[in-house]
């Protein structure tokens, strides 16, 4: 195999994880297929991130994937995406 197709692969595949996240966390059920309000929620998100609160946020957001993470682990499920 050509190193672009492993790294086009490769590339699909990380794309597709980071859309799981989505319906992972919740998004999908409680606004549907609403690209345009999912957009803007990651939109906001960076510049979240980019303003003085970044850090602040990055932290705080970590910890509530951690968590979110090993509840399911556990085979708990995490809170109510809607108290999230």
């Amino acid at each position: 195999m050509r190193t672009w197709q492993v790294e086009r692969r490769r590339r699909t595949r990380h794309l597709i994880e980071l859309g799981g996240l989505v319906v992972k966390a919740g998004v999908v059920n409680l606004i549907g297929d609403e690209r345009a309000t999912i957009y803007g929620a990651l939109v906001w998100m960076a510049e979240k991130l980019e303003s003085d609160e970044g850090e602040k946020a990055r932290t705080l957001w970590a910890e509530k994937g951690k968590l979110a993470f090993a509840a399911e682990c556990y085979g708990e499920t995490p809170t109510d995406p809607r108290k999230r």
